[in-house]
């Protein structure tokens, strides 16, 4: 049987493996699963018709978390993002669709890029933000979702605060799930999503079931704030790789 997107049996164990390390790392921090399969399967592929399996896996591992995080969860900030994003999804993911394949790579390559090296240089918030300003987050966090990339803004915003370490994680997780869900109807209605979309989401489940429960284990016996600074390492030396491929 052919695997979707026309993908070789290489490729397909490529993304399989990189899909299981994104898993685990959403597991363990919360944060990065759609960063970190995107900016691997850009080195290969085009990235942008996966983009909404990411998003519909994103939604399926919340699933798999949702007891271990209910009570840690920041619904005001959560809200307030939420907010945001849903003003900014329709125009942006519009817009990524008109990409073509090497555009669509040098753009989401840049974004990580770009938001590795703000997560990288310990920016902090001098003063707390009221919900204007975790409003405002949420509309560049779901610009930057069309990209598949939207949760690098809202981690940046949440780390510049003093917030434990599970609640960023269960407040991540949620917002990532809710901007997931905005996106994926957007995206079907630009022609994103297809018979292709349902196959690979299938194929992934067992990859992503097994890396989160990895990860989430992971979670209480390690320093979570160390290990998102390797994550966030990781995803700005992809990203200059990528976009040097582009570029050469």
């Amino acid at each position: 049987m052919p695997l979707p997107f026309d993908l070789s049996i290489g490729e397909g164990a490529f993304l399989a493996a990189a899909l299981f390390a994104a898993a685990f790392i959403r597991g363990y921090s919360g944060f990065g699963f759609s960063a970190i399969f995107i900016i691997l399967a850009a080195l290969i592929t085009n990235p942008l018709p996966l983009i909404p399996v990411v998003f519909a896996c994103e939604i399926a591992m919340t699933a798999f978390q949702a007891r271990g995080i209910r009570p840690h969860i920041d619904w005001r900030r959560t809200l307030a993002l939420l907010a945001g994003a849903a003003i900014a999804t329709v125009p942006s993911v519009a817009l990524m669709a008109r990409l073509d394949p090497e555009q669509a790579r040098l753009v989401i390559s840049a974004l990580i890029l770009a938001l590795s090296l703000l997560l990288l240089s310990g920016w902090s918030l001098s003063r707390p933000i009221g919900t204007g300003g975790h409003v405002a987050v949420g509309m560049a966090s779901g610009m930057a979702n069309s990209a598949g990339v939207g949760g690098l803004p809202a981690a940046a915003f949440l780390t510049a605060q003093p917030i434990p370490p599970a609640v960023f994680r269960a407040t991540m997780v949620v917002y990532l799930t809710g901007i997931d869900v905005m996106a994926l109807p957007v995206m079907s209605a630009h022609g994103l999503v297809g018979p292709d979309t349902l196959w690979g989401v299938l194929l992934a489940f067992p990859v992503l079931g097994a890396g989160v429960w990895v990860g989430s284990r992971g979670f209480a016996l390690a320093s979570p704030t160390l290990f998102r600074r390797y994550v966030v390492t990781l995803l700005a030396g992809l990203a200059v790789l990528n976009i040097a491929k582009v570029a050469l």
